[in-house]
């Protein structure tokens, strides 16, 4: 019983920003319980090295998509892409993010308009491209990367990005208001808020203030490669099917 909860077997996955970090330990979880994957980003080689690994070690169909979330143009194209490749779009992942470190008083307008585009914009964009594909099957389950960062207000000393923290606000209550919309379509709309992990986007912040970030966290302990898996296989399959418009922080306590 426990198997088929999270079962993906005859599913698509389609992964924003999934060639490296969190995105691609998403794609590696979902790969494993049986889903097809699709992940695109800007960098292409990333998602294609994405792309062996995962048919090398779990037998199933992946494919590489180039594609910048916060053009639309580039949205449709891809999204047509994959649909054109597998058929269907039955889960879809905005994980693409970006983030600028700058105190609030200094922060370029180009750097907060950057954040907001990938952040807020492409998660928008894909939502609605893959989200009028879902509602003529019926189904899909989407989830949103947020961030703890999108919950609470970090002290200057561990986090000094406010573009990033309004755009995971953002996003969070973007997932609660679309899930109240499309749940009349048999959509499903969750978030998962990650709190510190080892990334290439947090190493700045890490290398700085991850004692202290250690430190502050009651788990005493920061995110590793397999601490996101099994939330977001829950919200991608059978497990999560009365549960929508949920924002589930995975992060040691951190936003207690």
């Amino acid at each position: 019983m426990g198997r088929t909860l999270f079962d993906l077997h005859g599913k698509t996955a389609l992964i924003t920003g999934g060639g490296r970090g969190l995105g691609r330990t998403i794609a590696e979880a979902f790969a494993e319980y049986g889903a097809n994957i699709a992940v695109c980003s800007r960098k292409i080689e990333n998602c294609e090295e994405t792309v062996d690994h995962l048919i090398k070690e779990y037998g199933i169909k992946a494919q590489a998509y180039e594609c910048n979330v916060g053009v639309e143009e580039e949205v449709i194209d891809t999204v047509k892409a994959v649909l054109d490749d597998f058929g269907q779009i039955d889960i879809l992942v905005n994980n693409s993010g970006a983030t600028w470190g700058e105190r609030a008083e200094n922060m370029p307008l180009e750097a907060w308009q950057k954040v907001m585009d990938v952040n807020v914009t492409g998660t928008f964009l894909m939502s609605k491209e893959v989200g009028n594909h879902m509602i003529r099957n019926g189904y899909g389950k989407i989830i949103n990367i947020g961030s703890v960062a999108g919950i609470k207000a970090e002290p200057a000393n561990v986090l000094n990005a406010i573009g990033y923290s309004t755009s995971k606000a953002a996003v969070h209550h973007f997932t609660k208001d679309l899930a109240r919309k499309w749940a009349e379509h048999g959509l499903y709309v969750n978030a998962i808020a990650p709190g510190f992990f080892e990334t290439k986007m947090t190493k700045g912040v890490l290398d700085k203030s991850g004692d202290a970030i250690r430190n502050n966290n009651p788990l005493k302990k920061l995110g590793d490669t397999d601490s996101l898996k099994g939330a977001a296989l829950f919200l991608a399959g059978k497990a999560s099917d009365y549960v929508t418009g949920q924002v589930i922080a995975v992060d040691g306590g951190s936003s207690l």
